[in-house]
């Protein structure tokens, strides 16, 4: 009689147990351009964005892993992950990978990690260095996929010493302006801010319409309470009538 052990079940790690040691200026780049991509692509639910997240590219392999600082990933879901298996998600992988340079990571990003992007079939690869202390001569670099082999994508010079490169996969230029990565929308011709502050705006915006209205609507009963008509009332402040009396019904 033969017995059959059970298989160990393979383990992928969702973390390598150590906590996250990023200098300030590279977890800011990481936040922020992970920030500005979710929010730029929040109106679509086939594209995932995230950063310092564990890729798993070969099953039964957890060594075969990779973590991108930011990555975009078209055609899959739009939910939260803890780590990433390709198999799992229909053989989808990154299209677009960002990494922020630095000291400890400067080898891995420009010897390592390019030949696993490519052969996991990343369009582009971006490298940006905050400090402008590793990537010489330029602080921001890109590669496109040409043939399985990485080329590097053409820089182009700004006004004012803005470098910049156009990504066509994420439809936006990365621009590097006083040393500082910033994201460009070539079609709306702005800037794009991340989402927090977006947010921000937003709520700021929503506060400031509130206060509005109650300083409107106080007025209205301030000079209704002074024996005015809601015509009188509505004439004064340049409104309408219907407006006037419905606050005056509110009351």
């Amino acid at each position: 009689m033969t017995l059959t052990l059970p298989k160990t079940p393979i383990i992928y790690p969702e973390t390598d147990g150590k906590p996250m040691t990023e200098s300030d200026i590279t977890r800011d780049y990481l936040f922020y351009a992970v920030d500005v991509l979710q929010y730029y692509f929040r109106h679509q639910d086939n594209v995932y964005v995230s950063g310092n997240l564990y890729i798993y590219y070969e099953q039964g392999v957890p060594d075969a892993v990779v973590s991108p600082d930011v990555f975009v990933i078209f055609g899959v879901g739009n939910h939260k992950r803890t780590s990433y298996k390709i198999w799992e998600e229909n053989d989808k992988t990154p299209s677009w990978v960002l990494e922020v340079t630095s000291a400890s990571t400067r080898n891995a990003d420009s010897k390592e990690k390019p030949p696993k992007y490519a052969g996991m079939g990343v369009a582009e690869y971006f490298q940006y260095d905050p400090t402008g202390d590793y990537l010489k001569p330029h602080q921001l670099k890109g590669f496109r996929l040409v043939d399985g082999k990485y080329e590097p994508m053409p820089l182009e010079f700004l006004e004012d010493g803005v470098i910049s490169i156009c990504s066509e996969v994420l439809g936006l230029e990365l621009r590097v302006i006083s040393g500082e990565l910033r994201f460009y929308d070539p079609v709306a011709e702005e800037l794009l801010p991340p989402y927090s502050q977006t947010r921000d705006i937003a709520t700021q915006a929503k506060l400031q319409r509130d206060i509005a209205e109650r300083r409107l609507n106080d007025a209205i009963t301030r000079l209704l309470a002074r024996g005015m008509t809601a015509r009188e009332v509505a004439e004064i402040l340049g409104l309408p009538l219907e407006e006037v009396q419905r606050s005056a019904d509110s009351e």
